[in-house]
């Protein structure tokens, strides 16, 4: 079967990849076999504004708008927001689930204690893009795939990183709160207002977002650069005028604006530490819609105090839902908002489109589309590893 794990694979790639001696090694297989499958959604809960508009796929109540199918094929949804804790709603069903469904913006964190009691457990599904929620070398040597939707928000990330960077290089709040506030203070806002135009933005990652948001900024006329672990074709290059910077604290020092599009890994958590940024330029602007925990989050808050950092915007936090005395919410000069970025409803549609696609093809045990695996055979998708 075109899907199946096998077990000498999942081994092989543990004992390549563990980091701990007390990693835990599981093996099983992944056997789309007839049958009623418990499936789990992890979704946030949307309260009133459920009923509001029929493509709000994305929540808990509306939950990918998939139950009336899945269920007509015999399958047991269960769809939750409850995700945290020994005694919340998703943890009743670890011991016996088949599928687990959750989303970057309301992840619930797959660890390896929860892979050890998932004994049924044979597939993680991300409705969006990110799988950092879930501990992908436990996934691995437990011999589990894990898959998102591949492309399904690129375009509403990127829109959103260019709304947030205008939003900071035109002190966009403060008026907005003057407004609010009923206030009328020109000064206070034009002091630290400039044009985008002239800018030097970077990105660092230039995946299918970051790409994208270069492309969108070239109407602008910045000075384009980006650091990635792949060079893109000269041709896509010249096309974009963006330049490829290979030294990424070199890229950094250049940079007006800094935009970070690069997954969670073991290598980029933390990346932005007190050293790094103190390497940016002073009054640098920061949007970051991938990870929060790619930041170093006191770093990001005594930069944004001492003025270092004059903006920062983003909709990534760590641990999310962010709690409330989470710092970032009251450094100065901050754009912050909740995980909003990749879920408007045209993203949403597509997700839920995608997931539904690849649950068609597991019971089928068919293969998914190649670039929305993140873990497969035991082995990690390339920006993972």
């Amino acid at each position: 079967m075109a899907m199946r794990r096998v077990a000498s694979t999942a081994a092989r790639a543990f004992a390549s990849s563990s980091s701990s001696p007390s990693s835990l090694v599981f093996t099983r297989e992944l056997q789309a076999s007839p049958g009623s499958k418990k499936i789990v959604g992890v979704f946030y809960k949307a309260n009133e504004y459920a009923e509001m508009n029929p493509n709000f796929v994305g929540c808990a109540e509306n939950a990918l708008g998939i139950r009336e199918w899945l269920e007509s094929k015999g399958h047991q949804y269960i769809v939750t927001p409850d995700k945290e804790g020994p005694d919340c709603e998703l943890e009743k069903h670890i011991p016996d689930l088949h599928v687990l469904i959750t989303t970057p913006f309301h992840p619930a964190y797959v660890t390896a204690e929860r892979i050890k009691k998932a004994k049924n457990l044979q597939l993680l599904l991300t409705a969006g893009i990110g799988s950092d929620h879930v501990d992908l070398k436990a996934a691995a040597a437990a011999g589990l795939t894990v898959a998102e939707v591949t492309g399904s928000n690129v375009v509403s990330v990127a829109e959103d990183e260019l709304m947030r960077i205008l939003i900071l290089v035109r002190n966009f709040l403060p008026g907005h709160h003057q407004v609010i506030n009923g206030e009328w203070n020109v000064a206070g806002i034009a002091y630290r207002a400039y044009d985008l135009e002239g800018k030097t933005v970077g990105t660092v990652g230039a995946g299918r977002i970051g790409k994208l948001l270069l492309q969108r900024l070239k109407p602008f006329n910045c000075n384009l650069l980006y650091h990635d672990r792949v060079k893109m074709d000269s041709e896509l290059e010249n096309q974009i005028g963006a330049k490829f910077e290979e030294d990424l604290d070199k890229m950094l020092s250049k940079c007006d604006i800094v935009v970070v599009n690069t997954p969670l890994t073991e290598k980029t958590k933390g990346m932005f530490d007190k050293e790094r940024i103190a390497k940016m330029k002073k009054g640098v602007l920061i949007v970051n819609n991938a990870r929060g925990a790619i930041m170093d989050t006191q770093a990001v808050v005594d930069a944004c105090n001492s003025g270092h950092i004059a903006g920062y915007s983003g909709d990534v936090w760590y641990p999310q839902p962010a709690p409330k005395d989470h710092p970032w919410r009251y450094m100065p000069n901050q754009a912050m908002t909740p995980h909003i970025s990749g879920t408007t409803i045209d993203a949403q549609l597509r997700y839920a489109a995608g997931t539904k696609d690849m649950l068609d093809r597991y019971f089928k045990g068919e293969d998914f589309p190649a670039q929305n695996y993140i873990v497969k055979d035991g082995e990690l998708a390339p920006q993972y590893r």
